[in-house]
């Protein structure tokens, strides 16, 4: 069947979600770091003082943290097509919230990466297409299969020492900076040998 040319290739779409992993995860952990010292592609690292005022102080945490998760769910592709769902009411949060305070710009950006979302979620459309379906009897007989179960809990593990990291922060950045960085290779690694391990599968 001819490859309809809208629909991006594999190549385009593990590049879209590691582009936004890094955005989202960089945007979250900068938010929530000591004095803001980590590295971001987008801000404003200020969102929790300037929604306090707003009595959002909270609100505004809880989008660092989503945006921290949901960019290493799309980042590591071990998850990703469940980081993009997750991603896609962030991101309309995140529009709205900046459309109501009049800010100059920052919801053009958002609109274009909501944009590059929604491409991810109708390349995974195969995957959630279930979800809007009113026939889903043969979907309950398809047997739960993880390649490596192995691989996930490792990378929950990594993910868990990433957002420890966050507190490991405020007393000694260095030490902060080089486990995140530590665990960050880790969780690329992880992906890589899980790779590698289904192809074997497949092989075989």
């Amino acid at each position: 069947m001819k490859k309809i040319l809208w629909v991006p290739y594999p190549t385009v779409i593990i590049l879209i979600r590691v582009f936004l992993g890094l955005i989202f995860f960089g945007a979250g952990m900068s938010k929530l770091y000591f004095e803001h010292k980590f590295p971001g592609i987008i801000g404003p690292v200020w969102l929790e003082d300037e929604l306090t005022q707003y009595g959002l102080g909270m609100y505004a945490r809880f989008i660092a943290i989503a945006q921290v998760i949901t960019g290493l769910l799309l980042f590591s592709q071990r998850f990703a097509t469940l980081g993009a769902v997750l991603l896609f009411p962030i991101l309309l949060n995140i529009l709205m919230v900046t459309v109501s305070l009049e800010w100059q710009g920052t919801p053009y950006v958002n609109g274009a990466l909501l944009l590059l979302n929604a491409w991810l979620l109708i390349y995974d459309y195969p995957k959630l297409k279930f979800i809007l379906s009113d026939h889903t009897e043969s979907v309950k007989n398809i047997p739960f299969k993880r390649t490596s179960r192995k691989a996930d809990r490792g990378w929950i593990v990594l993910c868990v020492v990433i957002l420890l990291t966050i507190p490991i922060s405020y007393l000694n950045l260095t030490v902060a900076w080089s486990i995140c960085a530590g665990a960050v290779l880790g969780l690329i690694a992880n992906q890589m040998i899980a790779k590698k391990q289904k192809i074997r599968l497949k092989k075989h």
